[in-house]
């Protein structure tokens, strides 16, 4: 007699289940196992963002703004 789980080949009676996946436990390494504990040298950050994206961004920004400001003016006249 054999006992039988569901989607896999019959088990013999005596012999230890296996898991769903049919893979035994243990014979998978854990996850963690196959990072390694440093990430590299240590650079420390740079400056970042230069001062011309910046100005460009907050430039189109400030026309954004006008722009919306100058419709809602005509749309209440």
């Amino acid at each position: 007699m054999s006992v039988h789980i569901r989607g896999s080949e019959p088990v013999p009676r005596g012999s230890a289940p296996r898991a769903v996946g049919g893979v035994p436990p243990g014979e998978t390494p854990p996850g963690e196992s196959s990072t390694g504990s440093g990430t590299g040298p240590y650079r420390p950050l740079t400056r970042g963002w230069g001062m011309a994206p910046l100005v460009a961004i907050c430039a189109l920004a400030v026309v954004c703004a006008l722009f919306f400001l100058a419709y809602a003016i005509v749309l209440l006249v």
